[in-house]
């Protein structure tokens, strides 16, 4: 048997299948290299997201505020003394007028301590009256005092002169004209010192009697003032208004200073608002804010500004500028919109989601032919509650998608299709 040289095959079953798995292999990594080196793509249905164009027109920097509609003024009613709830006069909520009484209180130490400064004033009016008595009487001893040494001085001097001019023409001796002169010269001594005496009692009994008026004013004024006290148990309204938020049972202990109640002016209504913090430098009285009520527009602007913050918010208090709305009740909760600019034109895009996710900083911004949106950087100025204004970036007339991006991750660029 002769042998046959077969010639060999050059592309063996194996070969191929080897050389496909090359090629696959290349294939993979060359598209797994295009698209990891490409921009991130997300298919994304229209259906689901809210593109917005670009518009130029009027803007006004706002915010959106709650503000609760209080009275234009509150009276707080607080216990000028301590003391139990003994009566009640009224309810709460009724209307008042000014010195209607409120509530009774009493207070037993308080009422021995008035009975007490009455037995002061009376006491220090007995001893007033018995000072002037004495004083009176010691006056009129001086003045008697004083008529007798007149009169003895009057006689001395009656001889004084009668001796002298005996002396001179030699009737008597020298020695009796001696004596009626020393006579005379002691009782005018005597008499002048009576003199200054009553005097000095006419000073002494003008400061007695004006430190006794002192002493009863004094014990009367502090009378009146604890009968105030004792008056001031018994509540009053101070002005004219409706009586609300009454704290007081009977039977009930109060202590001085504590609130009982207060009493609102039902002339008018203010708003209290609650603001963020970030916006205290640019709020200040004669800011203007609108809201609506009852499918009408109203005005209001603020006429004070509380400065302190809390729980990062400040308050303000805002007037109705125009009509009051009809309806408008205590205690309503009213949504403003608070102008804080001027009217100017800019561009603008429409709030919407993308801001939580992208703080501004950029936006999908819509290719001519809508059929992809990709990734745009741009930069954003202030905003109200509609719109953000635009400073770079976009132009009027372009499209972009505000809707949220929350599902996008890092993607790059939307293809938009609809189902």
């Amino acid at each position: 048997m002769v042998d046959r040289i077969l010639e060999k095959k050059k592309w063996s079953t194996k070969r191929i299948l080897t050389i496909l798995g090359v090629l696959a292999i290349l294939t993979l990594i060359g598209a797994s290299y295009y698209y990891t080196k490409g921009p991130s793509k997300l298919s994304v249905d229209l259906d689901r997201i809210q593109i917005s164009t670009i518009t130029k027109g009027p803007f006004q920097e706002n915010i959106a505020v709650n503000g609760d509609v209080m009275p234009i003024t509150t009276i707080y009613l607080d216990a000028t003394e301590g003391g139990r709830v003994e009566e009640r006069f009224v309810e709460d909520g009724t209307v008042m007028k000014k010195g209607q009484p409120i509530l009774r209180l009493s207070n037993t130490d308080l009422l021995l301590t008035l009975m007490s400064q009455q037995n002061t004033v009376y006491n220090t009016l007995t001893q007033m009256q018995i000072n002037h008595n004495a004083a009176l009487q010691n006056t009129v001893s001086k003045q008697n005092q004083l008529a007798d040494v007149e009169s003895q001085y009057k006689e001395a001097l009656r001889i004084y002169n009668l001796d002298k001019k005996l002396y001179g023409e030699k009737v008597i001796g020298s020695q009796e004209y001696l004596q009626a002169e020393n006579n005379y010269t002691y009782y005018l001594n005597k008499r002048d010192l009576a003199i200054q005496i009553l005097q000095q009692d006419s000073v002494s009994r003008a400061e007695q009697e004006a430190q006794d008026k002192r002493s009863y004013q004094g014990s009367q004024e502090a009378l009146r003032i604890m009968q105030k006290k004792v008056d001031d148990l018994i509540v009053r309204a101070q002005i004219d208004g409706q009586l609300t938020s009454l704290d007081a049972e009977i039977g009930q202990n109060k202590t001085q200073g504590q609130r009982l109640g207060q009493i609102d002016v039902l002339s008018g209504f203010k708003v209290r608002v609650d603001i963020d913090q970030h916006y205290i430098s640019r709020v200040y009285n004669g800011l203007l804010g609108t809201f609506s009520f009852a499918e009408s527009n109203y005005k209001m602007k603020i006429f004070k500004v509380f400065s302190q913050v809390t729980a990062g918010k400040f308050q303000v208090d805002m007037e109705f500028v125009g009509p009051v709305p009809k309806g408008i009740r205590r205690g309503q909760t009213l949504q403003i919109t608070l102008s804080l600019s001027d009217e100017r034109e800019a561009i603008l895009v429409p709030r919407g989601g993308f801001f939580q996710t992208t703080g501004g900083s950029w936006i999908f911004k819509l290719s001519e032919d809508g059929k992809t949106a990709y990734r745009t950087d741009i930069l954003l100025g202030n905003q109200n509650i509609d719109y953000y204004e635009v400073l770079q970036g976009l132009k009027p007339g372009d499209r972009v998608v505000t809707s949220s991006y929350e599902t996008y991750g890092n993607m790059q660029e939307l293809v938009l299709k609809k189902d």
